[in-house]
């Protein structure tokens, strides 16, 4: 992936909201730190809550995601307790899934699901790239300050059609990432509570085994 065109993406928009008054005085240096780390990512930690929205109900879990900007993923279900232990591997090539807890594993194949694929920051960064229109505005949470990036996600899914990236511009740590249906609704929602930029991943975590 040519993670380098990025750069030129961010600075061109942000010479455009300056331009537009929709920047502090502060942002642009927050800006480019942001660009640096999605830029240099070649992988991540997290612990985050995911919630995906349908028409009737919301469904909440608590995962443990690590994630290389090559593709390969781990994603790793804790909470709620009836659920906690599922554990999803993607070595680049093969998609298993299994339950640490009752040692049951099932190879779901090379097919990722877009639904799953875009709660990873990793998918945010390659689709922000892609976007032929990019948005970056800030906005306040709480008592911080945070950078909001939107990306568009490629193909014609039906409930999946853009994402916004929540960045808080002093801690540089993702806050949420909401991927929006094409009518605006709220789709997934990603609030993340602790995040490690370059994490170093054994290669045995993406390791799929038979059984």
């Amino acid at each position: 992936m040519k993670r380098n065109r990025i750069a030129p993406i961010l600075l061109g928009a942000m010479l455009l909201f300056s331009g537009c008054g929709l920047l502090s005085k502060d942002d642009p240096a927050a800006y480019e730190k942001i660009q640096a780390k999605l830029t240099q990512m070649e992988s991540y930690e997290a612990a985050a809550t995911v919630a995906f929205v349908s028409n009737k109900n919301t469904h909440e879990y608590e995962t443990l995601q690590q994630c290389r900007i090559s593709g390969e993923y781990r994603i790793e279900v804790t909470g709620p307790d009836k659920v906690a232990g599922n554990i999803t591997i993607f070595d680049g090539n093969i998609i298993c899934q299994y339950n640490e807890r009752t040692g049951g594993q099932m190879t779901v194949g090379t097919q990722e699901a877009p639904e799953r694929a875009e709660i990873f920051l990793t998918s945010f960064v390659k689709n922000y790239i892609k976007s032929q229109e990019v948005t970056i505005s800030v906005a306040n949470m709480d008592e911080s300050v945070c950078t909001v990036l939107e990306a568009t996600i490629p193909g014609e899914h039906p409930y999946l059609r853009t994402e916004k990236l929540w960045v808080d511009n002093k801690t540089l740590q993702p806050v949420k990432l909401i991927i929006y249906d094409p009518d605006g609704g709220e789709r997934i929602l990603v609030t993340y509570h602790s995040f490690e930029y370059n994490k170093v991943l054994d290669d045995s975590l993406f390791k799929v085994t038979s059984e």
